[in-house]
């Protein structure tokens, strides 16, 4: 096989998880990262049965239960605080692997580490960001910016766009498409420490479809103090008509500018203002999202992850979605080798899907039932089934996760993505 790598353009989840299915089927790969030195940032993420499967065959079972909690069960309330529908979740509910909740930066770390492992420790290159790229006859070049301006070019065999929702790669390849496009959804994220309810592993959405609070922990309870750390997240609709242009998520605000919002939002069993005061750092995140594209392909260039389908996160599959992608395109690479052909038949294989999903999830996705339940009664209500039929929650539920990819019955019964010992040829 040739020497030169597979350049990955991005070090998130979806790059590593990229940069180690590449080392899992013999093909050389580097990773090109932005930020000078990663470390553990972000909030809490959940990682969905299909992205679980995959990363147990990558060989990191045992490491996710080091880094995050399995999920139990997930809810959806009223706004005067009574359940509208709850589900077992993982293996409660019949799949064949957990769900986990955990830390955006710890997994990414978690990836990281294995990543610098198995590859070697020039297998990332920190503080270099692709901007640009061009086709050759029998690959491409990657045009690199390093952090003090400096520019230079690396040939690969193919580049892979795992550069997020700012992506370089993708504003190559689709030169027209503009600003992030945000719809007037703003969520405020952050954790605190809190006794975890319900089954001590659930993951809650409270309110309806303009004023919610979603919240989950994301580990274990201290032995001595009982207390979790519980990832939340309080949002709000507002008009859209003034834009906004910042979608950048890490951006550090005062509670004042929106707890007024949740100030009566005391049930007992929750008490919102007090899970947010006790937070350390609380950021803002105008929800944003991209229209589907015609293309992930240029080329021997390809896109993967939230710069391939960025999409609102109300279905916790952003990060799920990214590891599946990469696996897909792993398996494109067994099947047709470094090639175009792979780079079109992943394209094929998730792009209708993924588009789809992006205008799902504009709809709020699953928790778009508190929508209905909301223009039903208001939200408040004594008994669910007085509001919405179940079997009507039921068939809601069921065709978005035929839709995001984690059906039980199809996921439990599909061979893996990649077979045990497969390799790319040369």
């Amino acid at each position: 096989m040739r020497s030169d790598p597979v350049i990955i353009a991005g070090g998130g989840i979806g790059g590593m998880a990229m940069a180690l299915t590449c080392h899992q089927l013999g093909v050389p790969a580097r990773v090109y990262e932005t930020v000078p030195e990663l470390r553990p940032l972000g909030v809490g993420i959940n990682l969905q049965p299909n992205a679980v499967r995959e990363l147990y065959d990558l060989g990191l079972a045992h490491d996710l239960d080091a880094i995050g909690i399995q999920a139990k069960e997930w809810a959806l309330v009223g706004r005067n605080g009574n359940d509208v529908w709850s589900e077992p979740r993982g293996l409660l509910a019949g799949y064949a692997w957990p769900q986990y909740s955990v830390h955006r930066g710890q997994l990414q770390m978690l990836l990281y580490r294995e990543v610098l492992d198995r590859l070697g420790p020039d297998a990332v290159a920190t503080g270099h960001r692709v901007v640009g790229y061009r086709t050759t006859n029998d690959g491409v070049v990657a045009e690199v910016e390093s952090a003090d301006g400096a520019r230079s070019e690396h040939s690969g065999r193919l580049l892979i766009g795992a550069d997020g929702l700012h992506s370089a790669v993708r504003a190559q390849m689709h030169p027209n498409e503009g600003d992030p496009i945000w719809g007037g959804a703003v969520m405020w994220r952050g954790t605190s420490p809190g006794v975890p309810v319900r089954s001590g592993a659930s993951f809650v959405a409270v309110g309806g479809m303009r004023q919610r609070v979603v919240f989950y922990p994301i580990s274990a309870p201290d032995p001595e103090t009982g207390l979790s750390t519980i990832n939340w997240i309080t949002e709000i609709t507002v008009d859209p008509a003034g834009g906004r242009s910042n979608s950048d998520w890490n951006k550090p605000v005062d509670i004042d500018v929106f707890l007024p919002h949740f100030a009566d939002w005391d049930f007992g069993w929750l008490d919102v203002p007090a899970m947010v005061r006790a937070a350390d750092t609380v950021w803002e995140y105008p929800m944003v999202d991209r229209d589907p594209v015609g293309t992930w392909v240029d080329g021997h260039t390809v896109l993967l992850g939230d710069a391939a389908h960025v999409m609102y996160p109300t279905g916790s599959n952003g990060a799920s979605q990214a590891i599946v992608d990469a696996r897909v395109l792993g398996a494109a690479f067994v099947e047709h080798g470094l090639t175009p052909d792979a780079l079109s038949s992943y394209d094929a294989k998730l792009r209708d899907d993924m588009s789809t999903l992006i205008q799902r999830n504009r709809g709020a996705g699953p928790i778009g039932i508190l929508g209905v339940v909301e223009d039903r009664c208001g939200g408040v209500f004594d008994d669910i089934d007085d509001v919405i039929p179940r079997a009507e929650i039921e068939d809601f539920m069921a065709r978005y996760k035929q839709a995001a990819g984690f059906a039980i019955e199809h996921l439990n019964h599909a061979p893996p993505t990649i077979a045990a010992g497969a390799r790319v040829a040369s």
